[in-house]
């Protein structure tokens, strides 16, 4: 489980470059500046948020705490922040719709099933979920070694070489016995892949997911959402392009957590050239490597709009459900606050590129 969440493609050179990235840029403070009220209120696709990061979409969170999605959103709502629904998760949208009144995001993959898609569109319009994203690098799996090695499935299964390690998992192994569902709850309906027994991860991507689709499906998509719609997963500026072309409302810029094709640039080195080339028409949202404050502070003054989260709240959510998603998140709030202080900004949009240096 922990290297499910951990790991990368290849030689994970990708995952360990959206972090390490951060560190070509310097923050360049300006004092004497009233910072006595520290404001993270965020304007992102039409929504008024608390903070200035989301929690991006992950899939399967059962495999780490029994609490799963559930657990996730409440801590969100908690914290006045977007909450990303997976197309992989293992609670359903609606049971999420419902037990949550904060904003929602419901994440889509094209499955080969297209049917499945229009039905997503109209139980996300009938949940009331504000916004839809569709990601888009992700057509076959990429190659975690690290899930391979380990033998990783869905559901989990436990064989010889891990007993060990679910053996000294107690409570994990408790829950499980209490709740042995595993089920990927928004398409197990249609796409009852898992229905013989347990898959692996890459080959479950590698059997369902649509490699046909294009610009032309994704313009469809948008109209029939009619709402808010974030592209996941594009990095260039010739891509963010075509995405003003076709009616998007943001793009994340991602490389799916260094988890797809590895040795794609870091996406804190993405935002400037994309914001450059696209001027403001669209929202940018920066995904990817986050694990301070700071971070997210440098992000901003390269031209995006909020970040998104994967890691740092499933380590959270793995360690202590909810609660340790709200520790998490507790932790990243306080960091940014204090860090926009020592900036000498009191407000997000006050954090601009001069505030950057870049020293490469």
């Amino acid at each position: 489980m922990f290297d499910y969440i951990d790991g990368g493609s290849d030689d994970e050179w990708s995952l360990q470059r959206n972090t390490d990235a951060f560190n070509d840029y310097e923050l360049l403070p300006n004092h004497l500046n009233n910072i006595e009220n520290i404001s993270l209120n965020t304007k992102l696709l039409g929504l008024e948020l608390d903070l200035p990061f989301f929690l991006a979409p992950t899939g399967m969170t059962r495999l780490f705490h029994h609490e799963k999605e559930l657990g996730v959103c409440r801590a969100a709502e908690k914290f006045g922040a977007l909450y990303s629904l997976s197309t992989l998760a293992t609670t359903s949208l609606e049971e999420v719709a419902a037990a949550t009144a904060s904003p929602k995001m419901f994440q889509i993959y094209m499955l080969k099933d297209r049917e499945l898609t229009r039905e997503f569109v109209q139980r996300c319009k009938a949940s009331h979920y504000n916004v839809l994203c569709l990601t888009v690098d992700t057509m076959i799996a990429g190659n975690r070694e690290r899930d391979l090695v380990n033998g990783m499935t869905m559901p989990p299964k436990i064989t010889p070489k891990n007993l060990l390690s679910y053996a000294t998992s107690f409570n994990w192994l408790f829950h499980l016995a209490l709740n042995p569902d595993f089920k990927l709850a928004n398409v197990a309906h249609r796409v009852d892949a898992l229905g013989g027994g347990a898959m692996g991860l890459i080959d479950y991507v590698n059997s369902q997911f649509d490699r046909s689709v294009t610009w032309d499906d994704l313009a469809w998509l948008i109209e029939q959402w009619g709402g808010p719609f974030v592209i996941k997963g594009l990095q260039s500026p010739a891509d963010a392009k075509r995405a003003v072309d076709v009616g998007a409302s943001a793009i994340m810029v991602s490389n799916h957590g260094g988890r797809q094709l590895d040795t794609t640039p870091a996406p804190i080195d993405c935002i400037a050239p994309i914001r450059d080339a696209i001027g403001d028409q669209l929202e940018l949202i920066m995904d990817g490597g986050i694990r301070r404050g700071t971070h997210i502070i440098k992000a901003l003054a390269q031209g995006a709009d909020a970040c998104s989260i994967g890691r740092p709240y499933l380590y959270g959510l793995a360690a202590g459900g909810q609660k340790g998603v709200e520790r998490a998140l507790s932790l990243l709030k306080a960091e940014v606050e204090r860090d926009m202080a020592l900036l000498g900004v009191s407000s997000i949009s006050e954090i601009q590129g001069h505030h950057l240096i870049d020293r490469r």
